[in-house]
């Protein structure tokens, strides 16, 4: 049973509540703490969870595994500090600071053998993790180019670097934004109550990395638009993904064609429950969720398996998302702003995470 507590209780803390009750059999949350306890008295009841009014009465009470901080930017990484001086592995939201100065302070927190990881989700999304397990299978060949048209700044970036099988590797970032009219679609509070046409600003950036190309592609209405789909591309010397499709060689002379298929229970009379039961190319699994029978939406079994793995990396074992990766992300994230408003090509340059 994988035993974790979370500091904060906003829209995203609701994910990770949810994701427990649902796995009950797997993981339970046995603390949650807020400054304002009394205010928060619906939102315990609604998860079934106890609330503290501070961390070390969360750890009087109870021994969670790992803690995640799901608090706003500006707090994040002082109660990331707090955390560790306590010696309690942390798994941070993203991102785990807000400029270079912080992620370079909080970076030292590891350098001193803090335990820390980031919840950044979109690479275990279901439809994303089976692409990178084809693109690292070997099919493809070198992975040289990608497209990546799916979510903002560091998470945009996250997969992008997976994807090219990228470390901490400099590069030129050069990009441009425009701005253009789309009827606005569903948010986070629902479909809007009448048509309303609005602007809408796309960024198109490009990641240099000398041997290997990332494409970041993005505008904001992405996230919850009917209209604006996901879009990804990645290209290898023996193959290419195009969203749901991969094509790779089975010999120099004989092309291969494949579609990601999704396998989910409860469809047409299936008696298994519902529930995603993975992904398939041709006859292999490539991807299968390790959540399942729970009944979860892709994003929530991301942020699940984020927790699965901290689970095992609390417990000793490898990273998964480290602070390193989450720092160089968001560093990158910093500089592609900076190029977009400077309409000028930026190079990074080596940050301390890097070795």
């Amino acid at each position: 049973m994988i035993e974790f507590a979370i500091i904060g209780t906003g829209w995203r803390s609701e994910f990770f509540l949810r994701i427990a009750n649902a796995c009950a059999d797997k993981m339970r949350a046995v603390g949650v703490v807020t400054r304002h306890v009394s205010k928060a008295n619906s939102f315990g009841k609604q998860f079934n969870v106890p609330l503290f009014g501070s961390i070390d009465d969360l750890l009087a009470n109870s021994k969670p595994l790992f803690v995640i901080t799901s608090v706003p930017w500006d707090s994040n990484p002082g109660i990331m500090k707090t955390l560790a001086a306590k010696g309690l592995p942390v798994l941070s939201e993203t991102p785990p600071a807000r400029n270079l100065d912080e992620l370079q302070s909080v970076f030292k927190l590891v350098q001193d053998g803090a335990k820390i990881q980031v919840a950044e989700q979109y690479w275990a999304q279901p439809h994303h993790a089976a692409r990178l397990a084809f693109a690292h299978s070997g099919k493809l060949g070198t992975v040289s180019h990608t497209q990546i048209s799916v979510a903002h700044g560091y998470h945009g970036i996250s997969l992008m670097r997976r994807f090219l099988g990228i470390g901490f590797e400099n590069c030129t970032i050069s990009g441009q934004s425009f701005t253009s009219s789309i009827v606005e679609g569903s948010g986070r509070n629902g479909p809007p109550k009448a048509e309303n046409l609005i602007d809408n600003k796309q960024d198109l950036v490009t990641f240099n990395f000398g041997n290997r190309l990332g494409v970041f592609d993005f505008t904001g209405e992405q996230y919850f638009s009917w209209i604006r789909g996901q879009r990804v591309l990645v290209r290898g010397s023996h193959g290419e993904i195009i969203d749901e499709r991969v094509t790779w060689l089975k010999d120099f002379k004989t092309p291969l064609t494949a579609e990601f298929n999704r396998v989910s229970a409860g469809i047409n009379g299936n008696l298994e429950g519902n529930h995603l039961k993975g992904i398939q190319v041709g006859e292999s699994w490539i991807y299968q969720n390790p959540l399942a029978p729970a009944t979860l939406s892709d994003e929530e079994i991301a942020i699940g398996t984020c927790l699965l793995q901290m689970a095992e990396y609390a417990d000793g074992g490898n990273d998964f998302y480290s602070l390193a990766e989450a720092c160089q992300d968001r560093y990158l994230d910093i500089l592609m702003a900076k190029a977009l408003e400077t309409n000028q090509p930026i190079q990074s340059e080596t940050q301390i995470w890097a070795n």
